[in-house]
């Protein structure tokens, strides 16, 4: 999508809000690994394992008011880890594609991928293309996969996309203010979380949907991502319901 297209595109649409539920759930998936290791397998066990835990909360989702799912599968910083490891990934997204398409599409559940392609293989990206496109009239779930994502790489596109079309003279930059940059933004078709959770026991926010986040509110947990349960997935959307969210201003 060329750049000045993609920043005059309809904006965020309002979810259909089921009072007291997060909207929008974002989930740092982290513990894979670990939860491999404790049982004395390889690491790329552990990411099999937490692939099938995907689709459990992404059924979860309607049950709990859950409209908006983002999930982190694979970070512009993960290409740092052993090519076994990294390649072993990537044969596992080809597969999950492969074998989900047909029951995401049948749960209306409609895929997105965010992060930048580039670095991606070409079957890779041909199936997301294709996943994206098979699913694009579903309303029931909307699931975006981060996919070789980094917040500040993300920012430093749409920076980019901004700078061009100020240089193309399509864009005043006088007009430009907080409400111009999320235009540009892989995310600009999706609401901002209302909700990020992080398993494994880390308290870092690791990159992750950085200018979205902004006001989102945050719970880290200690739960290895393969252990994380559809109970304990409505247990903290339940919890969300219970905070006072004031967006900088006082209560009266």
């Amino acid at each position: 999508m060329e750049p000045a297209e993609k920043a005059t595109t309809t904006p965020v649409p309002s979810p259909d809000r089921v009072e007291g539920c997060p909207a929008h759930v974002a989930i740092i998936m982290d513990g894979n690994g670990r939860w491999a290791t404790q049982r004395g397998r390889p690491r790329l066990f552990g990411h099999h394992a937490g692939a099938k835990r995907v689709r459990e909360i992404v059924e979860a989702c309607p049950d709990f008011g859950v409209k908006y799912l983002t999930i982190f599968a694979f970070s512009t910083e993960n290409w740092k880890r052993t090519q076994v490891e990294v390649a072993g990934l990537m044969t596992l997204f080809r597969r999950y594609i492969t074998k989900e398409t047909r029951h995401l599409r049948e749960r209306g559940v409609r895929v997105r991928f965010i992060g930048d392609r580039v670095r991606l293989d070409e079957k890779l990206i041909r199936l997301m293309n294709e996943l994206e496109e098979a699913t694009a009239h579903n309303t029931n779930v909307h699931l975006t996969i981060a996919l070789n994502y980094g917040g500040r790489d993300e920012v430093a596109r749409a920076t980019q996309r901004l700078a061009m079309d100020v240089a193309s003279g399509r864009l005043d930059p006088d007009s430009v203010d907080e409400e111009t940059l999320p235009r540009y933004l892989d995310t600009y078709v999706l609401p901002d979380p209302d909700l990020v959770i992080r398993t494994s026991g880390e308290a870092r926010i690791s990159n992750f949907l950085l200018w979205q986040s902004a006001y989102a509110e945050y719970e880290f947990i200690d739960t290895l991502w393969p252990d994380f349960t559809r109970a304990e997935f409505g247990a903290l959307c339940a919890s969300y319901g219970g905070r006072d969210r004031r967006f900088g201003a006082v209560k009266t």
